[in-house]
């Protein structure tokens, strides 16, 4: 884990239960939830449980498990929805140029309805 991860951020909070959430799933090592600012009829986030600050520090940092949890997770939130044949968009933000808001590793998870070819 990062020494460098702000543990006052939003979603650490949210793992701490100091603010709540619209949990979709969980599982041992990551959490997926509703975006409070939904860009989609679905926008759903995934978080590791642990602290990681972006998907560099994710990928390098945690474990073959940690790794294996998150993306399980992820392709649940898929299948919870029933968006594998009609589609869905995965999108992480890392750092300032990459317009990271909260300093936690996530993916955004946008279905239902056509997304066009960027988001603006």
């Amino acid at each position: 884990m990062n020494n460098l991860y702000d543990v006052n951020n939003i979603f650490a909070k949210i793992l701490r239960s100091e603010v709540p959430c619209n949990k979709i799933l969980e599982n041992e090592h990551a959490l997926a939830f509703s975006d409070i600012n939904p860009q989609a009829p679905i926008h759903t986030l995934v978080i590791p449980k642990n602290s990681y600050i972006n998907f560099y520090d994710f990928t390098k940092n945690a474990s073959t498990k940690e790794h294996e949890s998150f993306w399980k997770l992820v392709n649940e939130v898929i299948e919870h929805y029933k968006v594998e044949v009609e589609g869905f968009r995965i999108i992480t933000n890392s750092g300032n140029t990459g317009n990271q808001d909260v300093p936690h590793f996530h993916i955004h998870l946008l279905a239902g309805k056509n997304l066009g070819k960027m988001i603006g």
